[in-house]
């Protein structure tokens, strides 16, 4: 699962008395990150630290971590995630039981990418499904007769210059569900929340005697979107991500940004 896990270079200048630590903090940081997903394809770990002899002082210059083929919380999927932070402080005597633990406060340059089909999973996952099931909405009251609206069978396709085309479908609990297809623009606000914007409802494959109540109801699920991913609600604890940028690319959403570490989360 870690294949490519890489240590510490060291120089013949020098002592070799380090080279146990240095394969111990591999050791312990790779078994840490593996902790943090339900499942990887593989996870790239890199510690950079010149000279060797620092990290018994618990200095190390960088670190670095790529992997591809995530899975956070059973149903999150990463395409490709990787992080590189500036100078970290450890407590090296964490690194002996075990553990892997910050001294202070650092800050990861993040990346992540999610691919199409993991932003579909996503939308079946228990914690999304919460958000979007039996909702009991006021502005919708007077369409459901006052009976809680779901919304269903959520599909996303990405497309160029940060547009998504979203179709799904809305339970009235009256047995006729009414679907609904639009594009809405995605951006980021205060660096913690993608926002979903400018939604364009495309009304010509909805039935006549339903186009009012799909225009209706498009427009209650892009504010539900929109109040939906806020990064704050997902954090690993001790770690949070903020955002300066995302772009669709074909069928890939990249985000790219930076994540506050307070300490190393010690389960996934």
């Amino acid at each position: 699962m870690f294949g490519g896990l890489t240590g510490l270079t060291q120089t013949k200048g020098d002592a070799k008395g380090t080279d146990w630590g240095e394969q111990m903090l591999n050791t312990v940081a790779s078994q840490t990150i593996r902790h943090l997903f339900t499942k990887s394809e593989s996870v790239e770990v890199a510690v950079r630290c010149f000279p060797s002899s620092k990290l018994l002082q618990g200095s190390i210059d960088s670190f670095k971590m790529s992997g591809s083929g995530l899975l956070i919380r059973k149903d999150f999927a990463i395409e490709e995630m990787s992080f590189e932070t500036d100078a970290v402080s450890i407590d090296f005597s964490s690194v002996l039981s075990g553990k892997l633990q910050l001294k202070q406060a650092t800050q990861a340059i993040a990346k992540v990418i999610l691919s199409e089909e993991g932003i579909n999973r996503s939308f079946r996952a228990e914690l999304v499904q919460k958000r979007l099931m039996n909702l009991e909405l006021p502005q919708l009251a007077e369409l459901s007769a006052g009976k809680p609206v779901s919304f269903t069978d959520i599909q996303v396709e990405l497309l160029p210059e940060n547009r998504l085309k979203i179709v799904a479908n809305a339970d009235l609990n009256d047995g006729e569900p009414v679907p609904m297809n639009m594009t809405v623009s995605i951006g980021i606000e205060k660096r913690r929340r993608v926002s979903f914007q400018n939604p364009e409802v495309e009304l010509e494959m909805v039935p006549e005697s339903q186009r009012d109540m799909s225009r209706t109801l498009s427009m209650a699920l892009v504010d539900i979107l929109d109040n939906m991913v806020d990064l704050d609600r997902f954090d690993l604890d001790g770690v949070k991500m903020r955002l300066n940028r995302l772009e669709t690319e074909g069928k890939t959403l990249v985000f790219s940004g930076y994540a506050e570490i307070e300490r190393i989360p010690s389960t996934g």
